[in-house]
């Protein structure tokens, strides 16, 4: 499934926090394009409180941080992915594209280790969110849901 998510992917919408991890981590020399290094060229699109210069400046032209909420960030996106999948990265950013009703489906990738730190993924949402199962793929390694949200 994640390499399903990859080809689907037109663009990604991520915290601060995980665009700075995952930038400053090498690229395993198992991963494909579409996981390791600029993601494959998909634009990445950062939620952020504070407005920032252009990310070209640090060797990241494919980056854009977004200052005027995640419906905006979200909105860009969106256009930019084309007829392809918009992926969000990171618990903060997930739970506010929830909360404002811009995400169509979520994809939980649950490994059977329970890491005790982080972020909880659904802890400060604000109302009950309806989810529906369309998919269920297990693994020795790894459990694999996809919902889609009811409205």
């Amino acid at each position: 499934m994640p390499d399903e998510l990859g080809r689907r992917a037109g663009s990604t919408a991520r915290g601060k926090p995980v665009w700075i991890r995952n930038r400053r981590r090498p690229k395993c020399p198992h991963q494909k394009d579409h996981w390791g290094g600029d993601h494959g060229g998909l634009p990445i699109f950062v939620p952020s409180h504070r407005p920032r210069g252009p990310a070209a400046r640090w060797g990241y032209p494919l980056v854009t941080y977004v200052s005027d909420g995640i419906e905006s960030a979200m909105a860009q996106a969106k256009a930019a992915a084309g007829d392809k999948d918009v992926q969000v990265r990171g618990a903060y950013t997930a739970q506010r594209a929830l909360e404002a009703g811009v995400l169509d489906e979520v994809q939980i990738h649950q490994i059977p280790v329970l890491l005790g730190g982080g972020r909880r993924l659904f802890d400060v949402l604000a109302s009950q969110i309806e989810l529906e199962i369309i998919r269920v793929i297990d693994t020795p390694a790894a459990t694999h849901i996809r919902y889609r949200v009811r409205r």
